[in-house]
């Protein structure tokens, strides 16, 4: 393959591989791993700091682990002051994982970071282990546009939206996210998952969490194909990627780029990893348009 650049909305990245938010941190610990990949999704940020939920917040199980960490965050100003000026330095294309309590959050969030050094937006509509907003927005189709409708006004820089598969039919969602202005949108989030300890109560602090890891694969990958032929707006492709075979198999579904997240947190070299296996895998491929939705061409 001559060329590993994908675009979205005219931003070039310099291959299809992301990791994914809240996985990677902000893409500092491990810089050079980072200036690798296509682009780092950055931790889920709120307009106030956040301490999270309270502990345990993982729990592990065959197929992957449930997460309870509760967007814990630096806040905006913090974020703004202390970590962007660092992750301006690296060689990655920036996109900033915004989440809220209430809807009104996300344009502000997007106004106040409209003069800083980052290439887009992802608006975590998603999100399982908070009591307010997250998974509740991306349940409602109405407000998934208006969301994305209210932050589209805000910049012309790539907005994308992360979708949730809980107890919704996704590709509602992303073409209420595309009608709002979206030019892309991420599936999938994580799924609710509970977790019992010996005695018979609920193992994490928060109760409930989200899952995550090889077991939400075939879920995801559906997701994706579904999505894929519901809306004109590239998809990206995340949940249980983690060899360069997973890669393929949701390019293949019809996601444009993807993202690795739970991999991550079990071997901080798996991103680039994933990437050295996709590529191999890709070598006779003259583009990655010969591969994106190649699933549904073929039956």
């Amino acid at each position: 393959m001559k060329r590993h650049g994908v675009k979205l909305a005219g931003v070039e990245f310099a291959n299809p591989l992301l990791v994914a938010s809240g996985t990677w941190g902000f893409g500092l610990r491990f810089r050079s791993a980072s200036d690798r990949l296509g682009g780092v999704v950055t931790k889920g940020i709120t307009l106030e700091e956040r301490a999270g939920n309270p502990p345990p917040r993982i729990w592990e199980f065959p197929g992957g682990i449930l997460n309870s960490v509760g967007l814990e965050n630096p806040g905006l100003e913090r974020f703004r002051s202390e970590i962007l000026p660092r992750m301006a330095r690296l060689k990655t294309r920036v996109i900033v994982n915004l989440a809220g309590s209430k809807a009104g959050d996300y344009p502000a969030l997007v106004e106040a970071l409209e003069a800083e050094k980052v290439d887009g937006y992802e608006l975590n509509l998603s999100c399982p282990n908070v009591a307010e907003g997250g998974v509740g927005f991306g349940q409602d189709a109405r407000t998934v546009e208006k969301v994305a409708a209210a932050c589209r006004k805000k910049t012309k820089r790539p907005l994308v939206v992360k979708l949730t598969g809980n107890f919704v039919d996704p590709a509602e969602t992303a073409q209420a996210a595309e009608a709002g202005g979206a030019d892309g949108v991420t599936v999938l989030n994580t799924l609710f998952g509970l977790a019992l300890d010996r005695d018979g109560r609920p193992f994490l602090g928060a109760r409930t969490g989200g899952m995550s890891g090889p077991a939400l694969k075939p879920f995801a990958l559906y997701c994706v194909d579904r999505v894929a032929a519901a809306v004109s707006v590239p998809v990206i492709g995340c949940g249980g990627i983690m060899s360069g075979r997973d890669a393929l198999d949701f390019l293949s579904a019809g996601a444009s780029l993807v993202q690795v997240g739970t991999a991550s947190l079990v071997d901080p070299d798996a991103p680039v990893r994933v990437w050295k296996e996709l590529r191999s895998l890709c070598r006779g491929f003259g583009s990655w348009e010969e591969i994106v939705g190649r699933a549904r061409r073929t039956g």
